[in-house]
């Protein structure tokens, strides 16, 4: 088991451009799982709708001497300047346009400012410039409205939040918010930056941003924030040509959802399994791999395990991660390749249309968490699983492998010990009978 850690790329995402090439093998393969359109994905336009927090707070000047709202408007001309041609940009502000003490209403603070679409960057900047410090913070009211901003598709859209402060008008909370857009499978990732440092605007933008598989930055200076958005706008250029499908584990191999080749999404209660199905052909061999994100404050020791088993219930091969409150996502993955020689093929085989015999892999995905007290426990964790098939490996089964086996290595060590005890005692008389003579 690997502890402690926090991977910069998952598991998943290192497989992903395989599951792409590996589709071909299994094009008749069925999938309970709605199978993604591959022409969709490249002809729609990336879309990202930047979300300013406009609050009475931005004012404070502690920026590199800049006030907030000076630094963010600044970074964003850079921004603007900088956009690709062919993505869809838009800005929505909260806390921009109440300057009264009415809570109510200025928590339904958030407009739409620059409509997400093809940019006239003249005017997304003379919009920006007009912007002032005004009221309060309504996060996860700002985090529907993106949402509708952006609308449905194929690809992922991206919102970008920055913000220096918590949501001051919960409920809704953003949190909620998030997890509720992420459950909806819509396919929206939410990229969070904080000008302030506390821990609780911390907890809360990592929430939101694990929630939708989306990114958190502590922003310090402003070359960081400006450098940082054009990163994020421009990883909706590239990033995700590939959307996850949306599937549903069930508790049972017979009855769960049959995936081909492709990256799926679902959601994991705490302390349940998942199965999923997987036919494997004789030449095959299967690749799957697991990412499970934190999007809320789990209990200390944790761990997820992916079991690849026959449809008997024999496990043919695991991958296990494991955490202890320190990471964000946890990923592990696996490999395995029909052998008849093992009875793995035979006891779940059949024949598939091509002739070839298949086998059916359940894939289990486990886990050990927990909630810390007070944590919802509804929806589930986002779980992202991708699933690959590749001509199998070759089986480490040669003579050099022979050696380090059962009898054999035995019988290799105890000659090697007695030769070396013979060479050791001969060497030693004779440097006795040596010293003797003389």
């Amino acid at each position: 088991m690997i502890t402690g850690r926090r991977p910069k790329a998952r598991l998943g995402s290192l497989l992903a451009a395989l599951a792409i090439t590996g589709g071909a093998l299994l094009s008749g393969l069925p999938a309970h799982a709605d199978e993604p359109s591959a022409g969709a994905a490249g002809k729609e336009a990336p879309r990202v709708d930047l979300v300013l927090d406009v609050s009475g707070s931005m004012r404070a000047t502690d920026i590199q001497g800049k006030s907030r709202i000076a630094v963010a408007q600044q970074s964003l001309n850079d921004v603007i300047d900088a956009l690709p041609a062919e993505t869809e940009f838009g800005i929505r502000t909260l806390g921009a346009n109440y300057p009264g003490d009415d809570k109510v209403q200025g928590c339904l603070d958030t407009k739409q400012l620059f409509p997400v679409g093809k940019t006239d960057k003249t005017e997304a900047k003379t919009a920006v410039a007009t912007l002032r410090p005004t009221g309060w913070t309504p996060i996860g009211l700002a985090l529907r409205g993106a949402a509708q901003d952006l609308g449905k598709g194929e690809t992922t859209r991206r919102v970008v939040l920055i913000t220096d402060g918590e949501d001051s008008c919960a409920p809704p909370d953003p949190c909620d918010v998030a997890r509720e857009l992420a459950s909806q499978g819509i396919h929206l990732v939410v990229d969070t930056l904080g000008l302030a440092h506390d821990d609780k605007t911390r907890q809360q933008l990592l929430c939101i941003a694990n929630a939708t598989g989306g990114t958190y930055t502590d922003v310090r200076t402003q070359e960081q924030l400006t450098e940082k958005v054009k990163q994020l706008v421009d990883r909706s250029n590239d990033t995700y040509t590939v959307t996850p499908v949306k599937t549903a584990g069930t508790d049972k191999c017979e009855s769960a959802p049959v995936l081909a080749p492709g990256v799926y999404s679902d959601r994991e209660k705490f302390s349940e399994h998942r199965v999923y199905r997987v036919p494997v052909k004789a030449g095959q061999e299967l690749r799957a791999s697991v990412s499970v994100s934190l999007d809320r404050a789990v209990a200390r020791d944790y761990g997820v395990l992916l079991q690849a088993t026959s449809a008997t219930g024999q496990e043919l091969v695991r991958g296990t991660d494991a955490g202890s409150s320190r990471t964000d996502v946890v990923s592990t993955g696996l490999r395995w390749s029909a052998d008849a020689s093992k009875g793995y093929a035979t006891a779940t085989a059949s024949a598939s249309p091509s002739g070839r015999p298949e086998t059916t892999v359940c894939l289990v995905v486990s886990n050990s968490l927990a909630p810390q007290p007070g944590v919802a426990a509804d929806p589930g964790l986002p779980l992202e699983l991708t699933v690959d098939l590749t001509a199998a490996s070759p089986a480490p089964d040669g003579p050099a492998m022979g050696l380090g086996r059962g009898w054999i290595l035995l019988l290799v060590l105890t000659l090697a010990g007695l030769v070396t005890g013979l060479l050791f005692g001969w060497i030693a008389r004779w440097r006795i009978a040596v010293w003797q003579e003389n």
